[in-house]
């Protein structure tokens, strides 16, 4: 199944997490579901931008944004989705569960709060 994310809520997206990233949090799924009000199959449609973001990033050599969003549960790290992901883009390899995978990810976060995006400038 092909999804697919307007402009206005791609726009939406990459605004929310320019505002998490300048502000250092990290933001759960469901706060984004919640704000971007995302047409259905919404959860779809925020894994495919957030995995296009990711793609994005990896080929600009930038950190992945898409690592400030996570799950609300008590692991506090993204869904197993996107260590997949990361791991296509050859820049995660390993376990999505477990330390190697929460080390790589707060390095990750780290990275992303201390790059400038070119075009958040």
């Amino acid at each position: 199944m092909s999804v697919r994310i307007s402009r206005q809520h791609w726009d939406a997206l990459l605004a929310e997490l320019a505002l998490a990233r300048r502000q250092r949090h990290l933001v759960t799924y469901r706060a984004l579901l919640e704000r971007l009000q995302l047409p259905t199959p919404a959860m779809q449609t925020l894994t495919a931008a957030l995995e296009h973001l990711a793609a994005l990033d990896a080929r600009a050599e930038q950190p992945l944004r898409s690592s400030l969003v996570i799950s609300q549960g008590a692991s506090r790290l993204p869904r197993t989705g996107f260590f997949e992901c990361a791991e296509r883009l050859n820049r995660f390899s390993g376990p999505s569960d477990g330390v190697a995978a929460a080390s790589w990810h707060a390095a990750e976060v780290v990275r992303v709060f201390e790059f400038d995006y070119p075009e958040e400038g």
